[in-house]
């Protein structure tokens, strides 16, 4: 697990955020840790919402916002909000990240081809489905709650060799997730899973240490992974479901009109990036493309998802009820 760097503590000792009491403050100030960019639409969204917390309450609720995991990756951010007294309150991460927390219900969001698409996705969101998810942490005790969705994209395979089908990835080291859905993933596609921190996967394919890997398209740019690894094959196998999450102890120091700031600055950073993702995904195609990469289109995905059944059928064994009820939102 990572350590956050010295950089990031001095921030963090200076940043105003809410203290561990029970006094209800007109003013605060929030930390939020994103690990991507911020020109990514992760970041973006991240953005939005910041500014519309602000709006909404003239100024009085600050996010601080810190993008390209100057805070730490996914598991530091995580092990500092599971704790008392924590020095960062939101993180915009993975659903299935939350999986590996024993948030069961949010890896049904990473089943592979779950989504058909984009819309697919978004019919969700708009579901009382989305919120049972949201829910999920705090229900299975964990000290963090659900705030709002995002997408990011389908996620692809990008890698330091072309592929083109299933039996291509056959012995390929493949740093994915630590999460049970995408080591069946790997486990499907016969390759050798590696673990690899997000903020050590650039230098992990310059060392060899790993020969693919998996993002959203717009990520692999933003992370210039093209420059290591050129090669993408857009199968789609999942889509990049984001989640914000909050501290209870943070939630529970808010007035009731700050806490619903919160939910209606949340609601509008997920329709800012419904509009954003398809848009960005086109545009940075275009980008790759003129860089160099070589993007190659699935255009059967039957051999994948053969590939993956195995890991369909035992994930989705968590909740069928559940994950038959979020295949049946598809229009």
């Amino acid at each position: 697990m990572k350590k956050l760097t010295s950089c990031a503590v001095a921030l963090l000792a200076v940043s105003v955020f809410l203290s561990c009491n029970n006094k209800k403050s007109d003013e605060v100030t929030l930390v939020m840790a994103e690990v991507n960019p911020a020109t990514t639409i992760a970041g973006q969204m991240d953005q939005a919402f910041k500014e519309k917390v602000e709006e909404l309450s003239g100024g009085k609720m600050k996010i601080d916002l810190q993008c390209a995991g100057i805070l730490g990756d996914v598991d530091a951010v995580m092990d500092l909000m599971l704790k008392p007294n924590s020095t960062i309150q939101i993180h915009r991460m993975s659903a299935v990240n939350l999986a590996t927390y024993g948030c069961e219900k949010n890896s049904l969001l990473s089943i592979p081809f779950t989504f058909a698409n984009k819309e697919h996705f978004w019919q969700f969101v708009k579901s009382p489905l989305a919120q049972e998810i949201l829910d999920e942490p705090i229900k299975k005790g964990l000290p963090v709650k659900g705030l709002f969705f995002g997408e990011e994209g389908f996620r692809h395979f990008f890698s330091t060799k072309k592929i083109v089908e299933v039996s291509d990835f056959e012995g390929l080291k493949l740093r994915t997730t630590n999460d049970e859905v995408m080591k069946g993933v790997a486990a499907g596609l016969k390759t050798q899973m590696v673990s690899v921190g997000f903020a050590d996967l650039y230098s992990a394919f310059q060392t060899g240490v790993v020969d693919a890997a998996e993002q959203p398209i717009a990520n692999y740019l933003a992370n210039h992974f093209n420059e290591v690894a050129p090669y993408m094959i857009l199968d789609g196998h999942t889509l990049g479901v984001m989640e914000a999450v909050i501290t209870v102890e943070a939630w529970n120091a808010l007035t009731k009109d700050q806490q619903r700031i919160l939910i209606e600055a949340g609601a509008y950073a997920s329709e800012f990036c419904r509009k954003l993702s398809q848009d960005e995904e086109d545009r940075v195609r275009a980008q790759l493309e003129k860089e160099g990469a070589t993007i190659t289109d699935v255009t059967n995905v039957v051999p994948w998802q053969a590939a993956c059944a195995d890991v369909i059928k035992n994930a989705a064994a968590v909740d069928p009820a559940l994950y038959q009820n979020i295949l049946n939102l598809v229009k």
